[in-house]
């Protein structure tokens, strides 16, 4: 008797969620939940501590993918209390053993490289500087995450056209440290207001040089450090991260969706692994609002991995993967105060609540290991 079946036997497609697995590169993800860049604070003197070892192996799984706390490029870089560099031998030695531990645990482990600019005072700069940006425009002061202290900036000193160079240069060996450290790869961290940001950005960048007023030339320097690090580690161990849709610390743009696609575009031919996009409802790093726009022309406009960031629950994220917005959703709050997050997402499990009060302190325990595992 003839099968009528007309192939009903053949398996039909699986849609994809957070836990399915997702191949980067040569790298071999066995789920699709992200930890997220998220500064700390307790790499003093600005060199990372032992009790990182614990804080990442928490939070690595056999497949995972990690992405460090972000990471200063030079002396220049720093604009936060103990926050880690990568820029000497005895900070590259003191990431070993907490890269080590991630890859015991079978994770893949990305070093965010990072440069502050003029999101800093002269307190954190060598001799007593000013710090460094696009512009000499100042920043305002700004009431920290705690809502209860005051930042205060110093007036930048804009770069010479000269010294630009240089600065791309601090990139490019900091990416070479990191692979030294032992990590996969290194994400750039062009978000947030930060120093990649204050040249791509139109309400910062007032520039009449090559690096100023079109898009293509604000966007130069963005570019001129990636093509560094590819030169210099390989395009299939980078990544960026992008917040075009953002204003944190004064860094609008005009124009930020044709920024985001400009990026975009302009990233696939260094051939780089993934772009880290931050979702435009997120105007500033922590609170999250109602937003029309999308990222979808960015994720349309780019090659590679997508990875997608920015107030995301488990549900929205199956969402985005399931309608292949994103390939990759990165979890920051969460993540930190659930060092088994793609456990509790796997069995539906309540979740701890995370304590914005403890994200910045300098306790080596207090809000930074002592969140319970489920069994606990």
């Amino acid at each position: 008797m003839a099968d009528n079946n007309n192939g009903a036997s053949a398996q039909t497609p699986t849609i994809p969620d957070l836990l399915t697995p997702y191949k980067m590169g040569k790298f071999n993800l066995s789920h699709r939940i992200v930890l997220a860049p998220l500064t700390r604070q307790r790499s003093y003197n600005n060199v990372p501590q032992q009790h990182a070892i614990l804080y990442y192996s928490q939070r690595s799984t056999k497949g995972g993918f990690l992405i460090t706390e972000a990471t200063g490029v030079s002396d220049t870089a720093q604009g936060y209390p103990d926050t880690p560099g990568i820029w000497t031998k005895e900070q590259v030695e003191a990431w070993k053993p907490i890269v080590d531990a991630v890859h015991r645990k079978g994770g893949t482990f990305f070093c965010q490289i990072w440069h502050v600019g003029r999101v800093s005072n002269s307190g954190f700069q060598p001799n007593g500087q000013a710090p460094i940006s696009s512009s000499d425009k100042p920043l305002f002061p700004q009431v920290r995450s705690n809502g209860i202290d005051v930042a205060q900036f110093t007036p930048p000193r804009r770069l010479r056209t000269d010294e630009i160079p240089q600065i791309v240069n601090d990139f490019r060996l900091a990416a070479r440290n990191a692979i030294e450290a032992g990590f996969d790869g290194v994400e750039i961290h062009g978000a947030h207001g930060y120093l990649i940001e204050q040249f791509m950005k139109d309400q910062v960048n007032d520039r009449t040089d090559q690096y100023g007023g079109s898009l293509e030339n604000r966007c130069r320097f963005a570019l001129e450090v990636v093509e560094a690090v590819v030169n210099e580690i390989g395009g299939d161990r980078v990544g960026i991260r992008l917040s075009p849709f953002a204003d944190f610390m004064e860094a609008g743009d005009s124009n930020p969706k044709a920024l985001g696609v400009y990026m975009a575009e302009s990233l696939n031919k260094y051939g780089i692994l993934y772009c880290h996009m931050v979702e435009p409802r997120m105007r500033n790093v922590l609170e999250k609002v109602q937003c029309p726009h999308s990222l979808l022309p960015m994720r349309k406009a780019f090659n590679g991995t997508f990875i997608a960031a920015g107030g995301y629950d488990k549900e929205d994220g199956n969402k985005t993967i399931a309608e292949n917005r994103a390939d990759l959703i990165a979890y920051g709050r969460w993540f930190l105060a659930n060092p088994d997050l793609p456990k509790r997402f796997e069995i539906n499990a309540p979740l701890n609540q995370y304590h914005r009060d403890t994200f910045y302190l300098s306790d080596p325990v207090v809000g930074y290991t002592d969140y319970p595992f489920l069994e606990e």
